[in-house]
């Protein structure tokens, strides 16, 4: 039993650890122990046993090893007890899970309200400041009105008031401390502390920052608020309290806008700081407001200390006493020279709007509040016009020009044409008119027209290619002549009163011309459409640039120089159709009549004759359905005819020879041939038909042509005159059998 007891103490070493033996327990205790084991006493009696006040484990081990039985009775008791530590065990986690999120919110508070006591602190000592430096400042202002007043004051007065300053200099300086101390914690701001001895913080604490367009959660940061500018630091995950420097700004450069709620998004607010801004959430909407309050009364009282700072570099100087002189014309030009002294005394830039403009002008170019900025600015210039240029106000126009740059910047790449060309002209008016507002009208005009010659680019190239070219170019000139047209009022609207943009137009115009007809040609004519196609599509390029009258622009000319090198192509490619089919109609050339089968056709030739202006085509009409003309000639007269029609479409003054040219080319072809055919013919009927040919041709085809041709032009063609008056037109050898052209 006693080798029992020894393994049964060895067996519970961290028990007889745990405690020591307790006065007063011995045999009795074990007997009662040994009573409660031998009644089979459940865990719940163990639980209690183990958790009273007078337990001894040695005693406890020493009184079991002595009742029981054997290694068995040891083993189970010792089951019992690690059920009980398990359950323990479990039992105290469940406890410590339920009460870890209690702890957290417990230990977020205490650092809440150890930042509201620093922040109370701070505001009481700021309180304390400001009073005593008013009182000095009064104290100061009566013994100068009265200095027997301050005399008696100095001599009753208590020896321990002057400590103020040392309490306001021990203020700084703990102020100075306690950011030095949070600075220390922040990873790669050590260069902000030797540089700026005169800064310290006013608020500081945690924020989310949230993306500006998606409004998604981008991270955890932490800012300090200083006198002068705004620190905002990373959190650093691993290490709790430390943090790392992301950005510094100015509070002359920063603005600060509330976010309206929007759930679940709220409690946030924005900082903007050309050309960028961020957006941060608070904890709550009381943190939200007190960073708010805070911002905007730092950033205030910053605009007045560097008032007081401009003042007091810019001390009205005394006028220097002139020497005494005998010269009475030097007295004049001393009063001259004071003048201006004295005006540059009466510059006033305390004013409220003027301290506050270089802030006002930055939250105007972040919200885009253009019209609000020039305003600005105007209002300015008008105060300052007649003004003397004293230091002072070259510090404000050297902030104020930065603006200026900054929000010019804005508005180029408002009208840069990278940005969205939807909204036709008009919605470039309000950048266009702000810079012209600005002094930028040259400017203005450039990016303008850039900006336009960029949209009807992009609208020619969203056209879709169409199968029937007429159809494509209806289109085209719809859509480029109207942008033509929309964009020459709102230039006229824009620059109305900058005459010397108008030729910048005209050069644009001129440009924007040529990228169209590059788009025409290359659908019209290397398409080889035919030259019916051409000249519809030409007349209608001709109607719509016609429209641009309405406004005084004619461009006629320009499409014409443009296009005049195709159309003599087209003209050109045509007449050597014309001319080779001719030919070939010619070498099969029998000399008969036609003989058109049924009435309906010879009706049909008629109609087609009377389009062609051939008004006494009856009289060549025969019996039943025959024509008493040849099928050469009357294919040659509609070929001609329809070849004069279109070609005076496309017709203006730079193609008039060219076109007479042509035509004389064409009708050549036809008379040498009837001459060369009378010559040579010998069977006297044949010969006679022959004649009624010539004579339609030259009695009745070539009249008309060079009425039709007068008409479409304008004046008579000589060159038509002559050889409808000439019988023979060239001279031919009789006895040649073919052609000469």
């Amino acid at each position: 039993r006693s080798d029992a007891g020894a393994g049964a103490v060895a067996l519970y070493p961290a028990a007889a650890a745990a405690t020591g033996p307790v006065p007063g327990s011995g045999a009795a205790g074990g007997a009662a122990m040994a009573l409660s084991l031998g009644e089979g006493g459940g865990s719940s009696r163990l639980r209690r046993q183990l958790e009273s006040g007078g337990f001894a484990a040695g005693e406890y081990v020493k009184q079991l090893s002595q009742q029981s039985d054997g290694d068995r009775d040891l083993q189970e008791h010792r089951q019992r007890i690690q059920a009980l530590s398990e359950e323990t065990a479990q039992s105290l986690k469940r406890n410590v899970y339920q009460n870890y999120r209690q702890f957290i919110e417990t230990a977020r508070e205490i650092s809440y309200l150890e930042s509201e006591m620093y922040q109370l602190s701070h505001i009481l000592t700021e309180q304390k400041g400001i009073m005593e430096a008013v009182t000095q400042a009064l104290l100061l202002q009566a013994d100068r009105d009265d200095p027997a007043l301050g005399a008696r004051r100095a001599a009753t007065a208590d020896p321990f008031l002057p400590l103020s300053a040392k309490e306001a200099a021990a203020s700084e300086e703990g102020r100075q401390r306690t950011l030095t101390t949070l600075l220390e914690k922040v990873e790669g701001c050590r260069h902000l502390l030797p540089e700026s001895p005169g800064k310290y913080l006013v608020y500081n604490g945690d924020l989310v920052e949230y993306d500006a367009d998606h409004m998604a959660q981008i991270q955890r940061v932490h800012a300090f608020l200083m006198n002068d500018c705004l620190l905002v630091a990373t959190t650093l995950p691993n290490r709790r309290g430390a943090y790392r420097y992301d950005a510094l700004y100015p509070l002359d450069r920063l603005a600060v806008v509330n976010v309206k709620d929007n759930p679940p998004m709220k409690d946030m607010f924005k900082l903007l700081m050309f050309p960028e801004s961020r957006i941060f959430q608070a904890e709550n909407a009381k943190i939200k407001k007190e960073w708010l309050e805070v911002l905007e009364e730092t950033k205030r009282n910053q605009a007045l200390s560097e008032k007081r700072r401009l003042e007091q570099e810019a001390p009205p100087r005394p006028a220097p006493t002139p020497p005494e002189s005998t010269n009475p014309f030097e007295e004049d030009e001393d009063e001259e020279e004071e003048e201006p002294s004295a005006e540059e005394e009466v510059v006033d830039l305390s004013l409220e709007w003027i301290q506050e403009l270089p802030e006002d002008l930055d939250v105007c170019i972040a919200q885009r509040d253009f019209e609000g900025a020039v305003d600005l600015l105007d209002k300015l210039n008008e105060y300052l016009g007649d003004k003397p240029v004293s230091q002072p106000v070259k510090e404000l126009r050297a902030k104020v020009d930065e603006r200026v740059r900054q929000l010019t910047d804005v508005l180029v790449f408002e009208l840069s044409p990278d940005r969205s060309l939807r909204g036709g002209p008009r919605a470039t008016r309000r950048a266009v008119s702000q810079l012209i507002r600005l002094g930028q009208s040259t400017k203005a005009c450039e990016l303008f027209l850039k900006n336009r010659a960029a949209a009807v680019q992009t609208a020619i190239r969203q056209l879709r290619i169409e199968g029937a070219t007429l159809l494509y170019i209806h289109k085209l000139c719809h859509v480029f002549f109207t942008s033509l047209l929309e964009t020459a009022r709102e230039f006229e609207t824009d620059f109305a009163g900058n005459n010397g943009c108008y030729s910048a137009f005209v050069v644009w115009a001129r440009s924007s011309m040529r990228m169209f007809v590059d788009a025409f040609s290359k659908q019209v004519f290397d398409s080889k459409e035919s030259l019916s196609t051409a000249a519809e599509c030409v007349k209608v390029a001709k109607e719509h640039c016609k429209q641009l009258s309405e406004i005084g622009l004619d461009l006629t000319f320009i499409i014409h120089a443009l296009l005049v090198k195709d159309i003599k192509g087209a003209l050109q490619s045509y007449k050597d159709i014309i001319i080779e089919a001719t030919k070939h109609r010619n070498s099969e050339e029998m000399w008969r009549r036609m003989n058109l089968m049924t009435p309906e056709a010879l009706g049909k030739l008629r109609e087609e004759m009377r389009s062609c202006g051939v008004g006494n085509f009856d009289q060549y009409t025969g019996d039943d359905c025959w024509v008493n003309l040849s099928y050469t000639v009357v294919a040659f007269t509609k070929q001609t005819m329809a070849f004069l029609e279109e070609a005076l479409k496309l017709y203006f003054p730079e193609l008039h020879m060219v076109l007479l040219e042509s035509l004389v080319e064409i009708i050549l072809v036809a008379v040498q041939h009837v001459d060369y055919s009378l010559r040579c013919e010998q069977d006297p009927e044949k010969k006679a038909f022959i004649r009624q040919n010539a004579s339609f041709l030259y009695e009745t085809v070539l009249p008309v042509v060079e009425k039709r041709f007068e008409e479409g032009v304008g004046k008579p063609a000589k060159q038509l005159q002559d050889l409808r008056n000439a019988s023979r037109l060239m001279r031919i050898n009789p006895e040649s059998t073919t052609s000469v052209v």
